[in-house]
């Protein structure tokens, strides 16, 4: 082993110590090691991929004490014979001359049929991201959010962190979101009434599964959140749909006898998806009268409702509903980043001990030291401080997206004016199909989403799209939507 010529590639953004340790794992435990013969001397394996003595010291001694390696005096160091038995427990088994097993007559769901939203893996790769649901990384308080993290791995006195908690949430995250993030929107809950999720479609998984079958009626917008109608299809519940306009759901003689047929209705009253569009003080009142009378459940989902950029926001519906019958849910990933995953539902007491229980089957708990970890962030001030910022940065890119398309793209209709907190709702000319357009803007390196995903039906409208800014600089939203205005000439 000590002539075997050991080459890394190293990658920019993690450290070389981290990268060699990794690589040397990776070979211990794919046995490419021999175990009784030593591995280069630091000074040789320091010299063979260009860092520092220290460093391979350093990496020797972690691999060490996690027992992958053992060091023998004046021997050197060697792999712990321990993984070479491991492998040969890992070997393959051989394949059977028998049959193969046919999985697709198993199923009794098909979720991987549905239709939804694509998105690139990639996206940050392309020169113009107009991708929604992504952050621009830069306003991101790393430092804070590291400091909480390393607050929540001390502060828990018994390493509780480390327990598992069954089916509890963190009270400290409880607190925060019942004093802190829930009154902004005019709620006040128990932390009985409280549940922590990891996110938004993770609290409308476990609603539907709770309360929706074959029987169960349920009212989607239209043009609405494609996953919500997936969910609600996968639990075989009958779908109704709403047109929406630029105050929200319609409600007219058609629109409310349809609703008195039905049992629950899902909304996004706040930031309509994927309209933008905010439902009007009237239609909040007539909603809930409706839903009083005709005993509709609303499941309300406050789509971005803590990076509004309107100056004066509508209060939740949960907020004034004194028959508890609004299931409120929402999401810290968008006022913090996607990849946090944290959310909540609020609603009547029975209703979250119900869900608790599933919860507590499907995964037990949220992990406790990420719940801590974004109280902290919150109870610290950290939150107020990092959403100014977003929202200032979002506004400017709200008001250059908007004379970039009017300069650009005069012939697209943004509908979503004011409203758009991070991203932007066009109608295009009728001739234009913009799953095609998307696909050519691709080929130039420009990232759009087509919008007929969110249409119920069969035949959805093709000359729909939605422009997200919130990941993209505010230096290439003029310089993208002119490229993209090129396309259409």
């Amino acid at each position: 082993m000590s002539e075997q010529l050991i080459h890394i590639e190293f990658e920019a953004g993690r450290t070389l110590r981290d990268q060699v340790r990794a690589h040397l794992v990776s070979m211990i435990l794919a046995g490419k090691i021999a175990t009784d013969v030593a591995l280069p001397s630091s000074r040789r394996m320091a010299e063979m991929l260009g860092v520092s003595r220290n460093t391979i010291m350093q990496i020797y001694e972690d691999l060490v004490d996690m027992e992958y390696l053992v060091s023998k005096p004046r021997l050197g160091y060697f792999v712990n014979t321990a993984f070479h038995e491991q492998e040969a427990m890992l070997s393959p088994v051989s394949a059977s001359d028998g049959q193969e097993l046919d999985w697709s007559t198993r199923f009794k769901t098909h979720p991987g049929n549905k239709r939804n939203i694509i998105k690139p893996s990639n996206w940050a790769n392309f020169t113009y991201p107009f991708i929604y649901g992504q952050i621009a990384t830069d306003l991101f308080p790393e430092r804070s959010w590291r400091e909480c993290g390393q607050k929540a791995m001390s502060q828990h006195s018994g390493k509780h962190w480390a327990f598992d908690w069954i089916d509890g949430d963190d009270p400290l995250l409880l607190e925060q979101l019942r004093s802190n993030i829930l009154p902004r929107r005019g709620i006040y809950a128990e932390a009985s009434e409280i549940l922590v999720t990891i996110g938004t479609q993770n609290s409308l998984y476990m609603i539907a599964n709770l309360l929706a079958d074959k029987n169960t009626r349920v009212g989607l917008e239209n043009p609405g959140f494609p996953d919500v109608k997936n969910i609600f299809s996968t639990f075989n519940a009958q779908l109704s749909f709403f047109d929406v306009d630029q105050d929200g759901l319609i409600l007219n003689e058609e629109s409310e006898a349809e609703l008195a047929r039905l049992d629950y209705l899902y909304l996004t009253p706040s930031h309509q998806v994927p309209t933008g569009a905010v439902m009007s003080s009237e239609r909040r009142k007539r909603l809930m009268h409706l839903a009083e009378l005709h005993d509709v459940v609303i499941i309300e989902d406050d789509y971005d409702a803590e990076i509004n950029l309107q100056k004066e926001a509508q209060p939740a519906l949960r907020a004034v509903d004194p028959q508890e019958r609004v299931i409120y849910v929402g999401s810290m990933s968008k006022a913090i980043a996607p990849g946090v995953r944290l959310g909540f539902m609020v609603a009547n007491e029975e209703l979250i001990s119900e869900a608790r229980a599933l919860r507590r089957l499907m995964y037990r708990h949220v992990p406790v030291h990420n719940q801590r970890q974004l109280a902290l962030f919150i109870s610290q001030g950290y939150f107020d401080s990092y959403l100014r910022k977003m929202r200032e940065s979002y506004a400017h890119k709200l008001g250059l997206m908007e004379m970039a398309i009017s300069r650009h793209l005069p012939q697209f209709k943004v509908l979503s004016h004011g409203s758009g907190a991070t991203s932007l709702w066009l109608e295009a000319p009728v001739a234009v199909d913009t799953e095609q357009l998307s696909w050519r803007a691709a080929k130039n390196s420009i990232l759009i989403e087509p919008g007929a995903i969110h249409f119920a039906g069969d035949d959805p409208r093709k000359n729909y799209l939605r422009l997200g800014f919130a990941a993209i600089t505010a230096d290439k939203i003029e310089p993208g939507i002119a490229a993209l205005g090129r396309l259409l000439d």
